[in-house]
């Protein structure tokens, strides 16, 4: 498990030792809790990967789930963060809400 600071804001794929495939966007890496935060989180269940309690995909969306970095067995980026309407890449930004014109 390596990822780099770029990563974060990223869509990242985590599965577990459990075989539970996971997707979200990177929030955070603990290196000293060697934990890491998805946020926006959707559970994919085992997808038929071989394990003693299959579990079926989550409809749910979760805000934020905290994994333990020695229960995780593979991480994979699905997709580079992405850019904030128009804003350049920015580290100091963590979230933007759009201003709609909207007719009263």
């Amino acid at each position: 498990m390596s990822l780099a600071k770029p990563c974060i804001g990223c869509k990242i794929g985590l599965i577990s030792k459990a075989q539970n495939r996971y997707e979200g966007i990177l929030y955070t890496i603990d290196k000293v809790n060697s934990t890491v935060v998805l946020a926006k989180v959707r559970c994919l269940g085992t997808e038929g990967r071989p394990t003693d309690r299959p579990t079926p995909p989550k409809d749910d969306v979760y805000e934020y789930i905290t994994f333990r970095g020695s229960d995780i067995k593979d991480i994979t980026l699905c997709e580079p963060p992405r850019t904030h309407h128009g804003l350049p890449p920015d580290p100091a930004i963590v979230q933007v809400g759009l201003y709609k014109n909207s007719m009263v």
